[in-house]
């Protein structure tokens, strides 16, 4: 992966920073390797996220002070674990430690994420948490420059693609409050606690935004992937309050938000050749306009 990221150094990583904590790695199981590399220890309730990007730790600092103001709100989300200093930085790469709040894998239901969402922007945050505004076109340039040994003429269509949708984003009107997002509102980011309740994980994204943002990967994982099913996101809708597919701005912030979702997929083609055969796959119905029914999760 990028930045020489696998497996084999985010155990190093780990190893340095469990060492500090007073934690043990040995048969840590590695649940993800994306943007963090998540390791869930087998001696204790401790999940321990590793940032791909050594120039995280603005962010998850940020993501720290979000989890403490959460759970001061009793607000089910992921707890940072006490008593360890956070975030920590090991061969340059910045560690988070957390409570594990599951003993084996299990993701809620969208009438949850619904349910959670509709809480969560209800919330009035406090300065103190110092949110960025979100900006998408930000994280668009970025990935658009950590491009590599693509075509030149994916790149100019990507490029063009990418010019032509921020005049389209910059001419809506959204509809539901400006405020405080997750940033990254998906049902792979709603868990089930081992006591049966639902909570929101993944907290690094959380900024100032319109509240569409929250909503428009739930409506396209339905619509437009069909990775939902239309009873499942019947019932977010119930949930929330707001069908995202009757606003006429939907389909421009779910163009913004595909191109976001395959840059930051072709970014982390090197090495991996399932990240480069559906990168392509998408790279294709975008430039074709074709149906994107056969995109794979990520």
């Amino acid at each position: 992966m990028a930045l020489g990221f696998t497996e084999e150094t985010a155990r190093a990583v780990l190893s340095d920073a469990c060492r500090a904590a007073g934690l043990d790695p040995a048969g840590a199981e590695l649940l993800r390797l994306g943007s963090n590399a998540v390791f869930r220890l087998a001696s204790s309730s401790v999940i321990v996220r590793i940032a791909q990007d050594p120039e995280a730790a603005e962010e998850m600092e940020r993501a720290v002070r979000v989890a403490r103001w959460l759970e001061s709100e009793r607000f089910p989300a992921a707890r940072v674990l006490p008593g360890v200093r956070q975030p920590a930085v090991f061969g340059g790469r910045v560690v988070t430690c957390w409570e594990n709040a599951q003993d084996r894998v299990e993701y809620a239901r969208l009438d949850e994420l619904a349910d959670l969402l509709k809480r969560l922007h209800w919330l009035e945050e406090p300065e103190s948490l110092k949110l960025p505004y979100f900006d998408p076109f930000a994280k668009v340039r970025d990935a658009l420059q950590a491009l590599d040994g693509i075509p030149e003429d994916d790149r100019h269509f990507l490029d063009q693609r990418a010019a032509k949708l921020q005049k389209e984003y910059d001419r809506l009107d959204f509809v539901l409050p400006f405020g405080m997002i997750h940033g990254d509102a998906n049902v792979g980011n709603a868990i089930r606690h081992r006591d049966g309740h639902a909570l929101l994980i993944d907290l690094d994204g959380f900024s100032l935004a319109p509240r569409e943002w929250d909503l428009v990967l739930t409506s396209m994982y339905y619509e437009r992937y069909g990775w939902h099913s239309k009873a499942e996101y019947e019932s977010f809708v119930h949930h929330y309050g707001f069908d995202l597919m009757n606003w006429p701005g939907y389909p421009a912030l779910a163009d913004v938000r595909e191109l976001m979702m395959t840059l930051w997929l072709g970014t982390r083609t090197s090495g991996d050749p399932r990240a480069r055969e559906e990168f392509a796959r998408r790279l294709q119905a975008l430039r074709s306009g074709g149906s994107r029914l056969d995109w794979q999760p990520f």
